[in-house]
């Protein structure tokens, strides 16, 4: 495999953090921090409410303080206002908005204030309180009718509060600060001032004067720049909302964040006294509400679901509100940019509700998801939402949601993604720290993938299917297209199919059996049968990666046996092995790899088409065909024959008769050539030489590829693992009436390189290592001093070293091969030898005797090597020109005459035309005038030599 330990075997999404924090969708406050707010909110809220009872007025509201009973139970302790939102159910309030009906705790102290209450709430210090009070009683000195909303409070302040009333002038000088940032373009100059020093607020200030003349003219602002009688002095945004839901947040416990205040309701009827000054209506403290609800859920760790329930009860007057006609700019900003950041929050857990959810948290699912379709759709249905002052985005862009099914598929998807990556993840921190096989991995994340499976149909998709109808299916082709990923990224790295692939295979279909099962379990209600869903499931298509890699694998281990054959094929000497092995090593190695290759290829556990086979086949069959070619590119029988000599008349007189006539031991030169001859003739040792041996090892090594093609074809055509499936049907070379053996014509190939390599052996055998004792001394001169006996030893000697060096099975091949080259060479020795024979009418008999002497040699040899009729065959052509040599001289020239005329058409002539000169084609026989023609040559008398130098004007020998 060419994967590498330790690096990640696929690189997954990043998980998304479902903990990051809520987005603040209403701005910033640049110079002011949640306690300066705080109290600018007190101190409106009090101004507002200072006709109301416990602010001054008639009746007191009361508070109760729960007391601990000491078993733990609901109450918060001594002095804490409140009680948990749980002990009651979130009701809705056609005057405020929302009413928490709670339990009321059996011990009581006295009743506080309202004003004291959120004294308390807002973290107001004696001291500011006092300070608050002190101003507005010397603002409204005289003037008790003033509406609140006509006081512009930090003015006041600022005229009223001295330097004395603090700690120290540092304290005085903060609180003037936040005190005089309004951030209005006309102010920045003394706000920049304010900075540095404090403002001198005498009666006799030109900064105060100036303040207040820039502060009451903008505050007494109308929206066509006409005076109004309403004083908008803390209306702007975000400004006013920062300031309302710092007042809404009082509701809850300071102590225990959880916990709604009993008087709830009475509370949220005084902050709408500060509606006019802040400038809210119902509908944006609708939003501000539900938006300070879901924050508190938020920032108390989600452990108070009833909140998020109060959150989606707000959530359905928003809609209402949502719904009016001309709604206005502002209040389209505050709702999208709430119900978005509301969104995005509940989102980040839905799209990884599985990391964020167990069984043990489950049921706030069923909390989440109406709260975010519920946003979405008022976002998309009723809200006209404006980005433009999205980071990124162009005014007037207009922001596109999804509708209630996109939005609950996309959190499927993206949850099991998450999950799956996170697997991932864990899975490449194991395989780099154990150092562990991809394909271990793998099979790993398989078991994970069907446990994600069976957490998403156990845990979660019972709820989501409220919402979604094939809610598991939806995850379940997420898993599968997850899997499949991962899955193709594996194969993608792979060469060839081994063992552990195919253990991945069978798992990974396993496990797309059970997303199947899955989806089609969960599909049954639907009204398409679940076809649409079951269509984004596209197959992992088993079969084809398996056919694909097989292929690869086929291709791969070809690949290999070529490259062995180029290697021995460069290395090869012909050498046999040992005696036991008298075949090339080369031989071995190929069958050996063949061999290994094909047990290889059965050993993978899959069943095999057929057609598989003969690929494997075809490839094997042309590394075959291509050794076979290589063993027998040995040369050619022509190339060891000796070259025909010129025809020539017989003259008695030439030169070589008259030495041999008159030859004289005495002689040096006749007497050396004498001892030449007659050393030949009596040489009994084999005359094979090792060029010749090494031509009879390659004669065995094609055996022992016969013998071990037949096995491995064999196996390729029994073996139980091979499938009738054909994975191609169609191909040129497959399913054609194929024979059973996938080898016939590499045995078609072997048989004939036997037989040329046979022959090629045998040539050279008698043409070239016998020579001497052979071709160029048998009849010699004197026939009857030159007979074929000395042959016989020698070619007997040979045979039996040939029955030494080969197989049993190429013995009759190349022993007839001898044979054949045998006769050929004992016809050349009568037809084509040249001057240096010559032959009498009466040296018919003992030429005769003679072949039949060297017929017997292989009808005899190897207790019936060659069958005497197949000996008889080859020697019948022979004979017949043995049969020549036994005519009169006369005979043979009539015969020769009528054959030439007739063979070349020229029919009967008058007399003196001379006769055609026949062809040589080299078959030698009674009939051939080549043939003839030649026998007339050696004739030694004078009728052949005047018939030849009339009829074709032959030179004589010389």
């Amino acid at each position: 495999m060419p994967h590498q330990s330790g690096r990640e075997f696929f690189h997954g999404p990043p998980t998304t953090n479902p903990y990051m924090d809520l987005a603040w969708p209403f701005g910033k406050l640049e110079g002011l921090d949640c306690d300066d707010i705080r109290e600018a909110a007190y101190e409106i809220f009090f101004t507002a409410c200072r006709s109301s009872p416990g602010f001054g007025g008639r009746n007191v509201l009361t508070f109760h303080f729960s007391y601990d009973n000491g078993d733990g139970g609901n109450g918060s302790g001594p002095g804490s206002p409140g009680r948990r939102a749980n002990n009651g159910a979130a009701t809705i309030n056609p005057t405020t908005g929302l009413g928490f009906s709670t339990l009321k705790s059996p011990n009581s102290r006295r009743p506080l204030t309202s004003a004291e209450i959120m004294k308390q709430q807002m973290r107001v210090t004696e001291q500011s309180d006092n300070r608050l009070r002190k101003s507005l009683m010397r603002t409204l000195v005289g003037q008790m009718g003033r509406r609140p909303e006509t006081i512009i409070l930090p003015l006041e302040l600022l005229r009223h509060l001295k330097p004395s009333e603090f700690n120290d002038l540092h304290e005085y000088h903060i609180w003037q600060k936040h005190k005089s940032n309004p951030l209005v373009i006309r102010l920045r100059e003394i706000i920049r001032a304010g900075d540095l020093n404090p403002i001198d607020t005498s009666k006799n200030s030109d900064m105060m004067r100036s303040l207040c003349n820039i502060v009451v003219s903008l505050a007494w602002r109308g929206t066509n720049g006409t005076p109004t009688d309403v004083c908008h002095w803390v209306d702007g945004y975000p400004f006013n909302i920062h300031m309302y839901i710092s007042l809404l947040q009082a509701i809850f416990d300071v102590k225990e964040e959880i916990m709604v205040l009993d008087e709830v309701d009475e509370l949220l009827e005084l902050m709408k006294k500060t509606w006019s000054i802040l400038g809210i209506n119902r509908s944006i403290h609708n939003a501000c509400f539900t938006w300070v609800l879901f924050q508190q859920y938020v920032v108390t760790n989600q452990i108070e679901p009833k909140l998020l329930s109060a959150a989606y009860t707000m959530l359905t007057e928003v809609e209402i509100d949502a719904r009016k006609p001309d709604k206005e700019t502002t209040y389209v900003k505050i709702l999208s940019s709430m119900l978005v950041s509301i969104k995005s929050w509940v989102e980040k857990r839905l799209l990884c509700y599985h990391e964020c959810f167990n069984k043990g948290n489950i049921d706030e699912i069923e909390n989440l998801l109406p709260l975010a379709l519920f946003s979405a759709k008022v976002l998309s249905e009723d809200v006209g939402i404006i980005e433009g002052e999205e980071e990124g985005s162009k005014k007037g862009d207009v922001m596109l949601v999804d509708s209630s099914s996109d939005c609950l598929d996309r959190y499927i998807r993206s949850s099991v993604k998450n999950a799956f990556a996170k697997m991932i993840e864990n899975e490449n921190v194991k395989h780099t720290e154990e150092n562990e096989r991809p394909s271990v991995a793998l099979l790993d994340l398989a078991k994970e993938t069907e446990d994600l499976a069976a957490k998403e149909r156990e845990l979660f998709s019972p709820i989501l299917k409220k919402w979604h109808p094939i809610a598991g299916g939806v995850a379940a082709v997420t898993l599968h297209q997850c899997y499949g990923t991962v899955l193709k990224q594996y194969l993608a790295e792979t060469i060839m199919l081994t063992d552990e692939i195919v253990g991945v295979l069978q798992r990974a279909e396993k496990v797309e059996k059970v997303l199947v099962q899955m989806v089609v379990e969960d599909s049954e209600e639907c009204d398409d049968g679940g076809k649409g869903i079951i269509r984004e499931m596209i197959p992992y298509e088993f079969d084809s990666t398996r056919l694909k890699l097989l292929r690869q694998w086929i291709d791969e281990r070809l690949k290999k046996e070529k490259e062995l054959l180029c290697r021995v094929k460069e290395i090869e000497t012909w050498n046999p092995k040992s005696k036991s092995e008298p075949y090339t090593q080369s031989c071995m190695e190929l069958m050996r790899s063949a061999n290994q290759m094909v047990k290889d290829f059965f050993d993978i556990p899959i069943a095999i088409a057929d057609d598989l086979i003969l690929d494997l086949a075809e490839g094997l069959k042309l590394i075959f065909q291509e050794y076979i070619t290589f063993v027998a590119s040995c040369g050619s029988k022509e190339s060891h024959m000796p070259e025909l000599p010129p025809l020539t008349r017989c003259n008695r007189d030439s030169k070589f008769f008259k030495l041999w006539r008159k030859a004289n031991p005495c002689s040096v030169g006749i007497q050396d050539m004498h001892q030449i001859i007659t050393s030949e003739r009596n040489h009994t040792r084999p005359s094979m030489s090792r060029s010749t041996q090494r031509l009879y090892v390659r004669l065995n090594t094609l055996h022992y590829l016969i013998s071990h093609l037949h096995s491995l074809d064999k196996t390729l055509t029994l073996s139980p693992k091979v499938s009738t499936t054909r994975t191609h049907l169609g191909d040129s070379h497959k399913h054609c009436g194929a024979s059973p053996s996938h080898f016939k014509q590499v045995n078609t190939l072997i048989q004939s390189a036997c037989n040329h390599v046979s022959e090629v052996a045998a040539y050279r055998l008698v043409f070239l290592d016998s020579k001497l004792v052979f071709y160029e001394s048998l009849y010699v001169g004197e026939v009857g001093n030159a007979r074929i006996r000395p042959l016989i030893k020698v070619l007997k000697q040979n045979l039996t070293l040939l029955t030494a060096i080969l197989t049993d099975k190429a013995q009759a091949l190349a022993t007839k091969e001898i044979m054949k080259a045998s006769f050929e060479a004992f016809v050349l020795v009568l037809l084509a030898r040249g001057p240096s024979r010559f032959f009498e009418r009466s040296n018919h008999e003992m030429i005769e005797e003679d072949f039949e002497s060297l017929k017997r040699v292989f009808c005899t040899y190897g207790e019936g090597l060659i069958p005497e009729d197949v000996v008889q065959s080859e020697a019948e052509p022979i004979e017949g020109v043995i049969a020549l040599m036994g005519r009169s001289t006369e005979q043979l020239a009539e015969d020769l005459s009528i054959i030439s005329r007739e063979t070349s058409g020229i029919g009967a002539t008058s007399p003196g035309q001379k006769l055609p000169m026949p062809p040589t084609t080299r078959r030698w026989n009674s009939g051939d005038p080549n043939t003839i023609l030649r026998v007339l040559c050696h004739r030694n008398d004078r009728e052949a030599n005047q018939f030849l130098k009339k009829e074709f004007q032959l030179p004589k020998r010389k």
